[in-house]
């Protein structure tokens, strides 16, 4: 394994176990950590930004231009996570919202692999 992957792991999963952990403190009333929670929430997706930025600076990847193609492909992923999210609530969270939550998680999740030709477009095979 390259140090380079080495690093992105821990960082990875030192991101999304505080991110995670954070989801959990909010999620879960017995706790009574919601404020907590986002605190750690928070922290995790900041810590997995700074993963994805350190990623890209030791691939030798230029930075991320910002222009209005990838605002909307950023908006778009969001939506699509919250609706994929919303069904998932919906399932777990609500009574009597089975069958809708896993109707509104289907669509979620196809949003969401209507990201992959977003971002990395279809080629031909043909040619």
């Amino acid at each position: 394994m390259e140090k380079k992957n080495f690093i992105i792991l821990i960082m990875s999963v030192i991101g999304g176990m505080l991110f995670s952990l954070g989801m959990c403190m909010c999620l879960i009333p017995e706790w009574g950590t919601f404020n907590q929670g986002v605190v750690l929430g928070v922290i995790g997706a900041v810590e997995l930004l700074i993963t994805w930025i350190v990623y890209r600076k030791m691939s030798g990847k230029q930075p991320v231009k910002l222009n209005l193609k990838m605002v909307g492909k950023v908006i778009y992923g969001i939506f699509a996570a919250l609706v994929f999210g919303v069904g998932m609530c919906m399932t777990m969270v609500f009574e009597n919202m089975m069958i809708p939550g896993i109707v509104v998680g289907i669509v979620g999740i196809v949003l969401l692999l209507c990201l992959i030709p977003m971002c990395v477009g279809l080629k031909d095979s043909n040619k």
